[in-house]
């Protein structure tokens, strides 16, 4: 099937075959088999060049990819923080604060960019013009989100552009309230015993420091099988403290 070559060529970054496809007048939103969409995987991976592609050729930018747990191309985009691919698609025509799935608590791009710490899309997002404060599930925020990540840099953003330091999820508690869940006490004790919990029988678990976006400092589990192999990495920023500071000297909107 036709939409099957697009897709795979997209998804393994074979440009010269996406454009002999797309020039043989293959439909750049037809999908494969299992509904996924070539401009959604493109995104996904951060092909900034296959993704304007696809655009030029009449793709919907705002298309959900219909294959299990995708989504829109933006949100994938943005939650890997590819920056390039984000441009790429915001200058497409892409909606900066379209829902995921279309229902009112569904996630947004700023969601997905502002929990995993990429300050640059974050920023890009909300440059043009998506809004600082959609209630995702639970009612968390983009700004809720980053403050329980302890991700000063993000916070510090989100407040710029008018982030409501007040906005309260379905418990009432507020992005500072998550952030103080986690000041004092041993962020990395606390990070290694939830890796090694889910961890498989005989994987050992390592934990590292390193930096992020903007200078934030984050805290990483790295858990590894029996044999030395990757499996799985989870990781929390380490600036709860600076994030309470910086939310309580921004009044609430």
């Amino acid at each position: 099937m036709t939409g099957d070559r697009l897709v795979t060529a997209a998804a393994t970054g074979a440009a010269g075959k996406v454009a002999r496809l797309l020039d043989q007048g293959v439909s750049p939103d037809t999908p494969d088999g299992s509904g996924s969409t070539a401009l959604y995987l493109a995104a996904l991976r951060g092909d900034a060049g296959i993704v304007r592609m696809l655009l030029a050729a009449g793709a919907d930018p705002d298309r959900e990819s219909g294959g299990e747990s995708e989504g829109l191309p933006l949100c994938a985009a943005a939650c890997w923080g590819h920056a390039e691919a984000v441009a790429a698609l915001l200058d497409g025509g892409a909606d900066p604060g379209r829902r995921e799935g279309g229902a009112g608590s569904a996630m947004t791009a700023l969601h997905w960019a502002a929990a995993n710490g990429h300050l640059a899309v974050v920023t890009a997002l909300l440059e043009r013009g998506a809004d600082p404060d959609p209630a995702g599930p639970t009612g968390r925020t983009p700004l809720s989100h980053a403050a329980e990540r302890g991700l000063a840099a993000v916070v510090g953003a989100l407040l710029r552009h008018g982030a409501d330091p007040a906005a309260a999820d379905e418990r009432g508690l507020r992005p500072a309230d998550l952030a103080r869940r986690h000041t004092g006490g041993d962020l990395e004790a606390r990070l290694g015993e939830q890796a090694a919990e889910h961890a498989p029988p005989g994987a050992r678990v390592t934990l590292r420091r390193e930096r992020g976006e903007g200078g934030d400092e984050r805290v990483v589990a790295e858990v590894r099988d029996a044999d030395g192999n990757p499996r799985s990495e989870r990781w929390i920023g380490t600036g709860h403290a600076e994030v309470v500071r910086l939310l309580q000297a921004r009044p609430a909107v």
